[in-house]
């Protein structure tokens, strides 16, 4: 199984989430890099090289928000040569298309920002269902739907829709767990592994040690997304380097490479 590392993103800077209290975020200290480069997201992405990742799931929280993009940023980070996942906002074609034109590997369309199934359609027949990935964005188990959105459902249902709008990767991320080391929904992981087999299935939210990793691999799931464990030093490199030696869901094979 992968371990993909966190970077959310406000106002240039990298910021330590928590709870999914946006508003709250701040750059804060990290056992990958000097004191001094706290906040700083190019040399935590560096960092995330060193720890053996390749890839490297990126919040843009101005975005997001409904802010511009921060692209310069952005096209800053693929130059380190980590394949980004890039959730910045985007709910149509030609969002998507300026952020992979940033270098972003694949684009996170999340159903907090995404105005109808129909839009997730239209986005995965303009670039491709391999450019994208779609983000079941919980709280506390509930979507966070789009406030002019025309859709609604329980998390499997949702699940279910993004599929039938043409998606092949989906992001499990239940934002009030994130930074809480609470672990994450294996239930609903399980079921959506066995719904769908050969869905690519990644989880965010609550991983908090190697042991929360493995109970994901044995739901089914193809990657993690890992922040605060990895700043404090609960995981490290030889986490990264065992998980991934232990391999994973066949899906997973698809994706290692762009």
């Amino acid at each position: 199984m992968r371990v993909i590392p966190v970077l959310d993103l406000r106002a240039g800077q990298a910021v330590l989430a928590r709870g999914g209290a946006r508003e709250d975020y701040a750059p804060g200290p990290s056992v990958l890099v000097a004191e001094r480069q706290a906040g700083d997201a190019v040399a935590l992405a560096r960092a995330f090289r060193r720890l053996g990742c390749d890839e490297c799931y990126v919040a843009d929280l101005d975005g997001i928000r409904g802010a511009p993009p921060q692209r310069g940023l952005i096209r800053s980070l693929a130059r380190t040569g980590l394949r980004l996942l890039v959730d910045n906002g985007s709910a149509d074609p030609a969002g998507v298309q300026e952020a992979l034109s940033d270098g972003v590997t694949r684009v996170i369309v999340g159903l907090e920002t995404l105005p109808s199934f129909a839009a997730l359609r239209a986005i995965a027949g303009a670039v491709g269902r391999d450019r994208i990935v779609f983000s079941l964005d919980l709280r506390d188990g509930r979507p966070i739907v789009h406030g002019q959105a025309r859709h609604a459902g329980t998390p499997r249902e949702l699940a279910r829709a993004a599929v039938v709008a043409g998606v092949a990767s989906l992001l499990v991320l239940d934002v009030a767990r994130v930074g809480s080391g609470a672990g994450l929904d294996l239930a609903l992981l399980s079921d959506v592994r066995r719904e769908h087999p050969t869905l690519e299935l990644l989880a965010g939210g609550g991983v908090a040690s190697r042991a929360d990793l493995e109970h994901l691999e044995a739901a089914g799931c193809d990657a993690a997304l890992v922040a605060t464990a990895l700043h404090d030093g609960r995981l490290c490199k030889r986490d990264v380097d065992a998980l991934r030696r232990r391999g994973s869901h066949p899906s997973d094979s698809r994706y290692v490479a762009d």
